[in-house]
């Protein structure tokens, strides 16, 4: 029979998304089938998979990590947010409403059946799968209708492990707090407990996990200590680019609002050469930026306002007069235009806007969603790039007559007529090394020669050789059975 294993998390950000996947990546490598599984996401970092949906980037990670293709059934609820109160809502890959938060919470408990229906479609073809939880069971607020923690625990049957941050401090009230406020079936569902990100000699924490153990009844899996190397995984939050400092070459990145897809960026912030900057809000766009990259975005229309608002139209203007380089992807891309129009009000209100003029195209927005895997050829060096389009809206225009993406015959992108400014809809170029090389070279910046799949793959082994080495995965195998 398959086993299948919940790692739930005391709070927010507590690693689980990690965990996953170097767990992932240790039982493939003893030998198991494994698959993950969330039952409910909520990001605009969103991953294309092989049957034509959309899942969380996190659970795209977990499939390379168990060395499958990801599938939609391995993330079957995925919230995007819209706005500060809504959301879209996919379900199995496919776009099902736009709702608000209370809209959602009377919609979440009609979920399960397809929730349940994944989790069973990957119990068949697994000896394992991981399940990864969101935010945190003790949010007992939330516990009616749930599905994405104990409501699915008890649903589907499953053994839980919690997960506690030792880095923010307050671990043992982390644990023995959500001990206390849980219900009886739900602290019963939990077995076992891990102690993530600990700094030091975790001898030190014995007395501590004692504590724990003891006012719980839970199994102590192992304190598991930091791994130095998480940031040259793919980031789930984009603030965990934030820090990452490198060479010369700045590359600087304004954070909008509703920020989506931006694993773009990995790639570059790997780059021993490279300086990755993400520019929070009330902050001007650097003026000794080498290049200036607008990101994909959940609301073109609304981060597009967002954008002048902060006053980066004016500072993206100043960088092109002195002669930066720009690049936009998909709804970065669709900025850069003379205009915006959204007839039908897709995005919100119906209307025409301006964009910021750096590249004479049109984006008329439809309701029509392109989500699709792609290869493509870079047009000026002939390398092959391999990515993803997720994105409504089509562009048109006179510098669409220098594209420089080749995808199978049909032609991706823009640029300005000196070729300083450039934008595409293709997500994920980046990743392709020839490509990274070739754009950075034109651009003066130093690419470095690694690869950078190889170096994802090198990571994932070191992750799990850090779990085997720290945490009982006995054990844990055993509390799946």
């Amino acid at each position: 029979m398959t086993k299948s294993l919940m790692i739930q998390g005391a709070g927010s950000n507590v690693g689980k998304s990690m965990l996953v996947a170097g767990l992932a990546r240790a039982y493939v490598r003893r030998g198991l089938k494994v698959r993950p599984f969330k039952p409910q996401n909520m990001s605009n970092n969103a991953a294309v998979t092989v049957d034509g949906g959309e899942i969380g980037r996190a659970q795209a990670l977990q499939a390379r990590a168990a060395m499958v293709d990801p599938t939609t059934d391995m993330n079957p609820v995925l919230l995007k947010p819209e706005s500060d109160i809504g959301a879209q809502v996919v379900v199995q890959g496919q776009r099902v409403a736009t709702v608000k938060a209370r809209e959602y919470t009377a919609m979440k408990a009609d979920l399960m059946p397809a929730v349940l229906e994944s989790f069973e479609r990957l119990s068949t073809e697994a000896d394992l799968v991981l399940i990864e939880g969101a935010g945190s069971p003790a949010e007992i607020n939330l516990r009616e209708g749930d599905i994405a923690n104990m409501g699915f625990a008890q649903a589907a049957d499953v053994p839980v492990v919690l997960v506690g941050d030792i880095d923010r401090g307050g671990v043992i009230a982390q644990l023995v707090g959500s001990h206390v406020v849980l219900n009886d079936a739900d602290r019963a569902r939990i077995k076992g407990f891990i102690i993530n990100k600990f700094r030091g000699d975790v001898s030190l924490f014995d007395d501590g996990a004692t504590e724990i153990a003891n006012r719980t009844g839970w199994a102590n899996i192992g304190v598991l200590p930091w791994f130095a190397d998480a940031w040259k995984l793919p980031a789930e939050d984009v603030m965990d680019i934030a820090s990452r400092q490198g060479g010369a070459f700045k590359v600087a990145v304004p954070r909008l609002s509703r920020i989506a897809n931006f694993d773009d960026l990995d790639p570059l912030a790997a780059e021993p050469d490279i300086s990755v900057e993400i520019i929070d809000a009330r902050r001007p766009l650097p003026g000794d930026a080498d290049l200036i990259l607008i990101p994909g975005t959940k609301s073109t229309i609304a981060d597009l306002a967002y954008f002048r608002k902060q006053g980066w139209d004016i500072d993206l203007a100043a960088h092109v007069r002195r002669g930066g380089h720009v690049l936009g992807l998909c709804g970065g891309y669709q900025m850069l235009g003379k205009q915006i129009n959204d007839i039908d009000g897709i995005e919100g209100h119906a209307g025409q806007f301006e964009g910021l003029g750096l590249l004479d195209v049109v984006t008329d927005m439809s309701s029509q969603k392109r989500v699709e895997l792609s290869d493509a050829t870079y047009l000026p060096t002939g390398d092959p790039v391999r990515g993803y389009e997720i994105h409504i809206g089509s562009t048109h225009g006179a510098d669409c007559d220098r594209a420089w993406l080749d995808l199978g015959g049909r032609q991706d992108g823009a640029a300005s007529v000196d070729g300083r400014v450039m934008g595409c809809y293709m997500h994920g170029l980046f990743t392709s090394d020839g490509f990274r090389a070739a754009y950075l070279s034109r651009l003066g910046g130093a690419a470095g020669t690694a690869s950078y799949d190889a170096n994802v793959e090198a990571t994932l082994d070191a992750l799990a050789d850090h779990l085997e080495h720290h945490l009982d995965l006995d054990a844990l195998l055993e509390i799946a059975g």
